[in-house]
């Protein structure tokens, strides 16, 4: 997927008073994807005051009922993209030569490591109920593995832990007993969380992990904090269970890791550690250099890289 934000104002961010780790509740907010034929996600991270939960750099939701994906190819540095979709059907291919039909259930993950080109096209759907909806994220690879070589993988099979109502689906990382196959580079989890109407459980967390809860449907409340749809509830290290409550059905995104101890700097597609590295990245994709190659089956087609600001590019850092 393929960012096309521009600098926008503050959002509404509220510090939630807690006893416990600290909390801060963010709303996401509507960003335009893929172009002119592309679709509206509500991007929920990074926000200035938060850039990263441990290693995730990037979440976004789409959910534009009636409007297919039409990602045409784009370049990636230093990162994995992790997408899951909740409904409908996209196809992905890759300069790695994947080719692949993601459905619910499944998860894609493709480690860009030095250079990597994509393309995302949803199916059509049939009628209004198969209409595209799912999560996008990033995680940011560190430096070993940014400078490495891509590769792509597809898991169907994938972990569920149960606790009475609650239902954990495990795409990356571990949860409790549940560890997903995907490959990471550095202590995570993210799992999709269906909670029966009535639920009032824990999660067992990491103490060393933060972690954040984006609610993608109803509303619940988390260590006494109520999160309505497309709100994201980022909690700071140090807590061994979070608590999560749902008086009717519900679906959140659980994301969390170790705190990510580097200075990243984030532009377009591409994380890098300094301005150089970004401009290189850009450089070579809009040279069609072989760092990237071709993405099969779309002949000349490709998304151009926007103009650099005028400015240099500095890490996001986290608001306190």
């Amino acid at each position: 997927m393929t960012r096309f934000d521009l600098p926008s104002e503050e959002l509404l961010t509220r510090q939630v008073p807690s006893p416990g780790p600290e909390t801060l509740l963010l709303e996401s907010r509507e960003v335009p994807l893929g172009g002119i034929r592309g679709i509206t996600v509500h991007r929920a991270l990074p926000q200035r005051a938060l850039p990263t939960v441990g290693a995730w750099c990037f979440l976004d939701y789409f959910d534009e009922a009636g409007v297919p994906m039409r990602v045409l190819p784009h370049p990636h540095i230093g990162l994995q993209t992790v997408t899951w979709p909740l409904n409908g059907e996209i196809r992905h291919r890759d300069t790695v030569l994947s080719d692949v039909m993601i459905e619910p259930g499944q998860l894609n993950i493709m480690t860009s490591g030095r250079g990597i080109a994509h393309s995302e096209f949803s199916t059509i759907p049939s009628d209004e109920s198969a209409a595209l909806r799912g999560v996008q994220l990033w995680v940011a690879l560190p430096p070993e593995a940014a400078e490495a070589e891509p590769f792509f993988e597809q898991h169907s099979e994938l972990p569920v832990w149960h606790n009475g109502g609650l239902h954990a689906r495990v795409f990356v990382g571990s949860l409790a007993t549940a560890v997903s196959p995907a490959t990471t580079f550095t202590p995570l989890v993210g799992a999709d969380v269906e909670l029966d109407a009535g639920t009032s459980e824990g999660l067992p967390v990491k103490p060393a992990f933060e972690h954040a809860v984006f609610v993608v449907d109803g509303e619940v409340t988390v260590d006494d904090v109520l999160v309505s749809a497309r709100q994201l509830l980022y909690i700071g290290d140090g807590c061994s269970t979070i608590d999560i409550r749902a008086d009717a059905a519900a679906r959140v995104i659980l994301i969390g890791g170790e705190p990510f101890g580097e200075d990243l700097v984030m532009w377009w597609n591409f994380v890098g550690r300094s301005h150089a590295d970004i401009v290189s990245a850009r450089d070579d994709w809009e040279a069609r250099s072989s760092r990237f190659g071709t993405v099969p089956g779309h002949g000349e087609e490709r998304i151009p890289a926007p103009p650099l600001p005028t400015v240099t590019l500095t890490p996001r850092r986290r608001r306190r």
